[in-house]
């Protein structure tokens, strides 16, 4: 067991351990939730990360996401993140995709044998999409509803999209889920808490919501690979 790793497999046991470094994890949309779910998942021995974004380090990130300092402005958040993942295991094989991702180009991304797929993107289509895409193909996924407008992180949990309130985003994708007569659950990352007004359209952020709500999903899916609880 490599060092770095034993402090964890006091508590879920080495063979756990190790059977996560066999797991592929895709995480679509590298900014302020799914940084830290990369974050959470590399350093609990994930083997191979996908890491989806084409989006540059801006200045206004850096109130919240772990890839975006001073020294990274401007540079391709893929890049910046790659660098990070590979100096906290060196030995977690990083696939990236450097590229806009819509509902006419998703299907690129399912080339991979994924065991779990992260929607932490802002498109509401390609959400609508994803959801599809990996209940016919029976994927394993958590789609991160709005964390924008929220400064409460005791109020994040991941739930079926039915039992979602309070989260504009998950609103119109409950509304789809149930238009479509979907059956299947629906797994999100939603908080309880009522959106904060600004008016201004372009939302509001904070550190402490969207890094929780991306190591919750870390965490859910840690316990979930390794068969921790009944999840489900």
């Amino acid at each position: 067991m490599l060092p770095k790793f034993s402090r964890l497999s006091k508590i879920i046991g080495e063979d756990a351990v190790l059977s996560l470094s066999n797991k592929t994890v895709l995480v679509l949309g590298c900014g302020g939730v799914g940084g830290y779910v990369c974050e959470a998942l590399v350093r609990s021995n994930i083997g191979r990360l996908i890491i989806v974004d084409y989006d540059l380090v801006d200045e206004s990130n850096i109130n919240r996401q772990i890839i975006a300092l001073d020294s990274t402005i401007g540079l391709k958040k893929v890049d910046v993140l790659e660098k990070r993942l590979k100096d906290i295991n060196e030995n977690c094989e990083v696939i990236k995709v450097d590229k806009f991702i819509d509902e006419k180009n998703l299907e690129e991304l399912f080339q991979y044998k994924l065991d779990y797929f992260v929607d932490a993107c802002d498109t509401v289509k390609t959400k609508k999409c994803i959801i599809d895409n990996c209940l016919e193909k029976r994927i394993k996924f958590i789609s991160c509803m709005g964390t924008g407008n929220k400064l409460d992180p005791t109020k994040l949990a991941i739930v079926d999209i039915r039992k979602t309130v309070n989260d504009p985003l998950a609103r119109i994708i409950r509304k789809y889920v149930k238009d479509k007569k979907i059956n299947s659950k629906v797994m999100v990352l939603s908080s309880t808490e009522v959106p904060i007004k600004t008016g201004d359209s372009i939302p509001g952020s904070s550190m402490f919501v969207p890094a929780s709500a991306g190591l919750i999903i870390a965490g859910y899916i840690v316990r979930d690979l390794i068969n921790k609880d009944s999840l489900h």
